[in-house]
C-alpha cells in the first residue's frame, strides 16, 4: 500500500493554484491555506494585510505511485512567474510571493534540481527568485476559499482573466 505524501506551494492567489493540480490522477486533495508566517491560525483578513508573514499557498496530498513529486513540480512551475519577487501578476505583496515548501530531503533535492534546471534553460531572462523553504505549519483557509473555482465559477473566471496569469502562461509555457 502506497503512503500518500504532501506537497506545498505558494504561487500567488491560492484560488488560481488549486485547479491546475486538482485535474491530475493521483492527486487526492488540494487545500487552500496559509503557511510560513508568525501568527497562529491566521484569517484571510489578517493574511491579506501582508503583516502576518504568511504566504497564500496550496497543500496537495498525492499518491507518488501515480504522480511523482517531480511531475507535480513541473505543474507548479508552469503556473507562476518564478522571476517576480513582489507577488504574482495583479496580486502584489509578500503574501503572494512564490515558494516551494519541502516536506523531506528528497523533495528539497528535487526542488533545487528543478529550480536550477529552469534557471539554466534560458526560458527566462531574469533570475528565478522562487524560494525553497522547509514546510512549516499549514493552516487551511476558510471554507469559502476551498475549491473556489468550482463553488464560484463566474468570479473565479473573472478574477483569473484580469490577473494576467493565463497570458503569461501562454507566452512562456507554450
Amino acid at each position: 500500500m502506497t503512503t500518500l505524501q504532501k506537497a506545498t506551494f505558494a504561487g500567488g492567489c491560492f484560488w488560481c493554484m488549486v485547479k491546475p493540480f486538482d485535474q491530475w490522477d493521483g492527486v487526492h486533495s488540494v487545500v487552500s491555506g496559509y503557511t510560513g508566517g508568525h501568527v497562529e491560525n491566521p484569517t484571510y483578513e489578517e493574511v491579506k494585510t501582508g503583516t502576518t508573514g504568511h504566504y497564500e499557498a496550496v497543500e496537495i496530498t498525492f499518491d507518488p505511485s501515480i504522480i511523482s513529486y517531480s511531475e507535480i513540480l513541473e505543474v507548479y512551475w508552469r503556473q507562476i512567474d518564478p522571476t517576480d519577487a513582489g507577488g504574482q501578476f495583479h496580486d502584489r505583496g509578500d503574501q503572494y510571493r512564490t515558494a516551494i515548501f519541502y516536506h523531506n530531503p528528497e523533495q528539497l533535492e528535487q526542488a533545487e534540481t528543478s529550480k536550477k534546471a529552469l534557471g539554466e534553460s534560458g526560458r527566462f531572462t531574469k533570475p528565478i527568485v522562487t524560494e525553497i523553504l522547509p514546510a512549516v505549519t499549514f493552516y487551511p483557509a476558510e471554507d469559502y476559499h476551498q475549491d473556489f473555482y468550482k463553488k464560484s465559477e463566474k468570479e473565479y473566471k473573472e478574477d483569473r482573466a484580469k490577473s494576467g496569469r493565463d497570458e503569461f502562461i501562454e507566452d512562456n509555457w507554450k
